[in-house]
């Protein structure tokens, strides 16, 4: 565990400057975009951070990429093609993994739920996943990885509690950083809590007067019930929710750096999120999931207009991914 002001954290600053030229090679530097009207909707100045335009779909083919390269680079006595790794997911680190495998040449075994979204599935298998299906609770994502881990002797990348994983999904700063002239706050959505932790970290260094906020939907609500209590607080049971990406509970290697770093969790209804992902898809013309929407939802909820504007006048929202089923929208 690494130390940072007396605490003890799975990551360091130090780990994500790291990532960066490991990733640069693979990742897109997605763009920063603005809207005028969100502009008005929110009351301050909006960027935009277009993960949804990232390779894979979403922001995981930042983590997946270093962990990937890390099973490479500590593996030096066997190729590329001899490896393999295994990792459980409702899509988009599913796809992320995959993909990551791909260019570098290993083999990527895919634990996904069953009723995981048949657009994702297919991504999987186009970027050469395995997937091997499995129940949808935590346990049964959990198990079945750990089944072929043995069976095979894949290395495990965790989505979101893989420090490797969570420093690559932090480099996403440093881009922020170059694209926005001054960040007040940043607005995370969180689902296991791996991209928010990083960007928790890597703000502290890089820009330590903007405070992050965590954006995640009402009815899969732990880190907020976490932050509440003070103590992490898992899901008691798999959470109804349109927000796919986000049905996972924070863990024990990103509530540390949540706790202590993040400034508040807003939490936002289904019907927030639909309507703030319809506003996005009409009035910027961008494709985004469910998952991103929980931030534009966030930033346009009471909740966070009731901060001080003059010290949140410029906010950045991460638009984590844009895989839609364009069969089963929202509003259809």
């Amino acid at each position: 565990m690494m130390a940072s002001a007396g605490k003890s954290y799975c990551i360091s600053f130090q780990h994500i400057r790291a990532a960066l030229p490991t990733i640069t090679p693979f990742v897109t530097k997605t763009p920063v975009m603005t809207s005028s009207h969100l502009n008005q909707l929110a009351n301050r100045n909006l960027f935009f951070k277009c993960e949804n335009l990232q390779k894979t779909g979403s922001f995981k083919f930042r983590g997946a990429c270093n962990a990937v390269s890390k099973v490479v680079a500590s593996n030096q006595n066997q190729t590329a093609n001899e490896l393999s790794v295994v990792t459980h997911s409702s899509g988009n680190h599913a796809q992320a993994v995959s993909l990551a495998a791909k260019v570098q040449g290993v083999t990527a075994h895919i634990v996904m739920p069953t009723n995981s979204p048949a657009v994702k599935k297919e991504a999987v298998r186009s970027y050469g996943g395995q997937i091997v299906e499995c129940e949808p609770t935590e346990q049964s994502r959990v198990d079945t990885a750990d089944q072929v881990a043995k069976k095979t002797g894949a290395t495990m990348v965790h989505p979101n509690q893989s420090p490797d994983v969570i420093a690559g999904q932090a480099t996403m700063v440093f881009e922020i950083l170059d694209q926005v002239e001054k960040v007040d706050a940043i607005v995370v959505p969180v689902g296991g809590g791996g991209m928010l932790a990083g960007i928790s970290i890597a703000a502290k260094e890089l820009c330590p007067h903007a405070k992050v906020y965590a954006a995640e939907p009402k009815n899969a609500d732990d880190c907020a019930v976490s932050f509440t209590r003070k103590e992490l607080t898992p899901l008691p049971a798999p959470p109804i929710t349109i927000c796919d990406a986000l049905k996972t509970s924070i863990g024990p290697n990103t509530w540390p750096i949540i706790r202590d770093h993040v400034e508040d969790v807003i939490t936002v209804t289904e019907e927030q999120i639909k309507a703030a992902m319809r506003l996005v898809w009409e009035r910027m013309k961008l494709i985004i999931e469910p998952s991103s929407a929980v931030g534009v939802a966030a930033v346009l909820s009471d909740k966070f207009q009731s901060l001080p504007a003059a010290s949140h006048q410029n906010v950045v929202v991460i638009l984590c991914g844009g895989n839609v089923d364009l069969d089963n929208l929202p509003w259809m």
